[in-house]
C-alpha cells in the first residue's frame, strides 16, 4: 500500500468512525488487532465506542495532523462532542467537550494490525463536571 493509499484509507476509516458505524470500523482491523498492546477481536474494538457514542451522539474526530511512514500512520485529532447521555456515572449535562487524541497505527495487508491510542479522557471528565 502506497503512502497515498494509506492516507486515503485513514480518511475512509475516520468517516466510519464519525458515522459511528461499528461494522465499517471493524472492517479496517485485522482478525486480531492489538490495541495498546492488548489483542482484541475487531467487533470488540468497535463496540468499546458504544458507551461513548451513546453519551456523546455527535462525537466527532477531525484530523489536525496525519503522517504516513512505511507501515505506520500517525494521527493527531481534535475530538468534539456534546454530553447528551449518561457517561461514567454523570448524567447528561449538555456541555460541549473538546479534547486532543493521538493514535499510531501499524498497517498489515491494508488493515490496522496494531494501534496505540492516547485520548485525554480526563479532560472529558473535567469538562462534564468531574475532576
Amino acid at each position: 500500500m502506497t503512502q497515498r493509499e494509506q492516507h486515503r484509507s485513514q480518511l475512509s476509516y475516520l468517516e466510519y468512525c464519525n458515522e459511528h458505524d461499528f461494522d465499517g470500523m471493524a472492517s479496517f482491523y485485522t482478525s486480531t488487532i492489538k490495541v495498546n498492546e492488548v489483542p482484541k477481536e475487531p467487533a470488540a474494538v468497535a463496540a468499546q465506542f458504544a458507551p461513548l457514542f451513546s453519551a456523546f451522539p455527535d462525537w466527532h474526530w477531525e484530523i489536525r495532523n496525519l503522517v504516513v511512514d512505511g507501515d505506520y500512520i500517525a494521527g493527531h485529532f481534535a475530538v468534539t462532542g456534546t454530553h447528551l447521555g449518561a457517561f461514567q456515572g454523570i448524567d447528561a449535562t449538555g456541555r460541549r467537550v473538546t479534547i486532543s487524541e493521538f493514535s499510531l497505527y501499524r498497517v498489515e495487508d491494508s488493515k490496522f494490525a496494531e494501534v496505540w491510542d492516547l485520548a485525554d479522557m480526563d479532560a472529558v471528565m473535567r469538562q462534564i463536571g468531574r475532576g
